[in-house]
């Protein structure tokens, strides 16, 4: 009888258990009604937080910068660096916007119930394929111990991330490596739609890095002369040769806008550090800027646009500007970042014999410009690709 008693017993042993399990789950609270510090303190167990570190290296992240420091992990700065990644050495940045705080706190609550890193990840990380790509090509450097060639990838994967910031609510985006000469035009979540070939700065005047939007497209663009290449280059040759500015279609612009004719200036009076005018160069064909301008908010005189020598693209090495970038297919780009047709496709093949006025063409959407030296990206297929050093800036500090 007492072991039939034992038996008896035993069989509610399952069930005792179920309702301890039940009593516990009901005692712990819910991760969305948990502040922000209970979240990082649950998350900073070791069980939580090695993951969450490992997860972070394999795609880049230096997780040095991350270490606990105390009872509760920066789990929080941890997981806005693999989402939005940290601002990559860019010269002028318009705008820094803010990380998506909703969305980072939506992870942390699933990785508190128990989600798995990877499946958290995925609704957090950019979905750029380009960025999946490069991915997997760190992993591979990685195992292959080739330390030196990862840190490039390293800082192209935070870049993106970067990107993953900068764009949030932009329907499309444009981005320049100048290392590679080249430009990319994606949609939102960072597919190719578009790719050409440009004509970035030489190494003594150099394109800078920037992260702007674009404003508007002009079409029959003026070229105001850049005070440095008007002192440098048009200032001695149109003082030595009267002809050179009616040659190359330049005006000299006084304070009040207007055109002043060259023969009333007493050139030997002036010097080109003294100049009180300006040079601006007519519409047309004959443009330093082509027929077409993609403006930029900036203030350094950076801008996109077609060119006059259009032979340039089919060279290997495009440094060969003073600053701003020639673009391959300006009717094309305009039209993507207008995101209509803005332009036929016959525009940059119309006769452009006469002077047009310029038309400004806002854009109804900011567009995200990126202006990046990157030493690795990848391209269409997923190869991964590597560029010269053209400015000699040394090894990325990612």
């Amino acid at each position: 009888m007492q072991m039939l008693s034992g038996l008896g017993r035993s069989k509610y042993i399952p069930l005792i258990i179920l309702f301890t399990l039940a009593i516990f789950q009901s005692c712990r609270k819910n991760p969305k009604e948990m502040t922000k510090e209970e979240l990082a303190e649950e998350l900073s167990k070791e069980k939580h937080y090695e993951k969450l570190l490992e997860f972070s290296q394999k795609a880049g992240v230096n997780v040095s910068k991350f270490q606990a420091t105390a009872d509760t992990a920066p789990v929080f700065a941890l997981l806005e660096e693999i989402s939005f990644g940290h601002k990559p050495t860019i010269r002028y940045t318009e705008k820094k916007i803010a990380a998506d705080t909703a969305l980072i706190r939506d992870a942390a609550e699933e990785l508190v119930k128990g989600q798995s890193v990877e499946k958290v990840m995925e609704n957090l990380e950019p979905v750029f394929p380009v960025y999946h790509n490069l991915k997997i090509h760190y992993a591979r450097l990685i195992e292959a111990k080739k330390t030196d060639s990862a840190a490039y990838v390293a800082e192209a994967l935070n870049a993106y991330r970067w990107i993953h910031r900068q764009i949030q609510g932009s329907p499309r985006f444009v981005m320049v490596n100048i290392r590679g000469a080249y430009l990319t035009a994606m949609d939102s979540s960072g597919k190719n739609v578009l790719s050409m070939r440009t004509v970035v700065g030489k190494s003594d005047t150099p394109t800078p890095t920037i992260d702007t939007y674009a404003t508007s497209i002009v079409t029959h663009p003026y070229w105001n002369v850049p005070k440095s290449i008007a002192i440098k280059e048009i200032f001695p040759k149109a003082m030595n040769d009267p002809e050179y500015l009616s040659r190359n279609r330049i005006e000299i612009i006084d304070k009040k806008g207007e055109a002043v004719n060259p023969e009333d200036i007493d050139w030997e009076e002036l010097t080109a550090e003294k100049f009180p005018y300006r040079f601006r160069q007519e519409t047309g064909e004959d443009n330093s800027l082509g027929l077409l301008k993609v403006e930029i908010k900036n203030p350094l005189a950076i801008y996109l646009h077609d060119t006059n020598a259009r032979y340039l693209f089919t060279n290997n090495k495009r440094w060969r500007s003073h600053g701003c970038v020639r673009v391959q297919k300006p009717t094309d780009l305009a039209n993507y970042m207008a995101g209509t047709k803005l332009l036929d496709n016959d525009f940059m093949t119309e006769p452009d014999t006469v002077s047009t006025p310029p038309k400004w063409h806002k854009l109804k959407a900011r567009i995200p410009v990126f202006l990046l030296y990157l030493g690795a990206d990848c391209n269409e297929k997923g190869d991964l690709i590597y560029f010269p050093d053209v400015y000699k800036r040394g090894a990325p500090k990612v």
